[in-house]
């Protein structure tokens, strides 16, 4: 517990080794990293992939085609046990991906300027190897800023979004355990206060839950665009809370916490029923998946800052919306 350096040794050579590879390449790179039973999962519409051959083919090769010389630009980086299955050891990693958009890539027509995606990536270590992977891209900021807005006019404003504010998420070394422990909890009372009221009210109780974890300037930096201070983000939640219906938590893949960062991610997350109204769409009777990231950041005995990453794209798929089908 709380010794992770070899853990983050293999996979900052995986990131070094991926960044510098060509297109042809990746395939190689992966042979050298992950392991043989392979299992990533990614944003759609990558989703689920087994194997080096079928994630260097579906996801890297192509991506690293359309951004030329690929920079990863870490913003955070953490690791710790799996608070769900102790065994387990991750490592997450969370920034941009930047470089020259040079060609088209999934539908998305090429800029030949600088662009910049979000990520979040978790990497399960074992044996010396990345045996799991769980990549979650916002694509919908990505089209935003390559000049196409699929949704109607966002609430919360979409930019390349900051990492924390004191510049202190990257953590080369191991950090305090107690420090590790008191984020953990505190994300997970945060979880569990929070879980029965998006399932059972469109109302955030009267108590103030947000007041009782978060900062009063805490920033909030969503796949829909990002918020700061208490007030504006009740009001974003409130309109999560009215417009999807039957929301049922479902469980986490990962979460664990190192120092006053901590994450998690689901698959899913949460199932809910758009009744319309959320991201400006209309409702129907389709209850749908939602793959969700989050990556807090703790200062004091609050959380100061959250970067979530929603597979908005899966979301609508399952609606009927596909934003990347080019038969349409």
């Amino acid at each position: 517990m709380g010794e992770y350096l070899q853990e983050k040794k293999i996979v900052r050579n995986y990131f070094d080794s991926m960044e510098k590879a060509a297109p042809e390449e990746v395939e190689n790179v992966l042979a050298q990293y992950v392991s043989s039973n392979y299992d990533w999962k990614g944003s759609y519409p990558f989703r689920q992939q087994y194997g080096r051959a079928d994630v260097a083919k579906k996801f890297w090769t192509p991506f690293k085609q359309a951004l030329g010389n690929m920079q990863r630009r870490q913003d955070i980086f953490i690791a710790g046990n799996n608070e769900l299955n102790d065994s387990e050891v991750w490592v997450m990693s969370m920034g941009n991906f930047m470089g020259n958009f040079q060609k088209d890539w999934l539908g998305i027509r090429k800029t030949n300027k600088l662009i910049n995606l979000r990520y979040a990536e978790f990497a399960c270590v074992q044996d010396g190897k990345i045996s799991k992977t769980g990549l979650f891209v916002d694509l919908i900021g990505f089209m935003v800023h390559a000049g196409v807005n699929p949704l109607p006019a966002m609430e919360g404003s979409c930019y390349v979004y900051p990492g924390p504010r004191e510049h202190n998420g990257l953590l080369f070394e191991d950090a305090n355990e107690a420090e590790s422990a008191i984020t953990l909890k505190l994300i997970v009372d945060m979880c569990k206060e929070v879980v029965p009221y998006d399932e059972n009210s469109d109302q955030l109780p009267e108590h103030g839950i947000t007041k009782s974890y978060w900062a009063e300037d805490m920033l909030w930096y969503g796949s829909a665009g990002a918020t700061y201070t208490i007030p504006v983000f009740e009001k974003y939640q409130q309109n999560f809370r009215s417009n999807l219906k039957d929301r049922k938590f479902v469980s986490h893949t990962t979460r664990f916490a190192e120092g006053q960062f901590g994450c998690f991610f689901g698959w899913p997350n949460i199932v809910n029923t758009p009744v319309g109204g959320y991201l400006g769409l209309p409702g129907g009777q389709v209850a749908a998946e939602m793959q969700v990231v989050d990556v807090y950041y703790r200062k004091g005995n609050k959380l100061a800052e959250n970067w979530v990453i929603i597979d908005i794209p899966y979301w609508l798929k399952q609606q009927g919306l596909d934003l990347f089908d080019k038969e349409k």
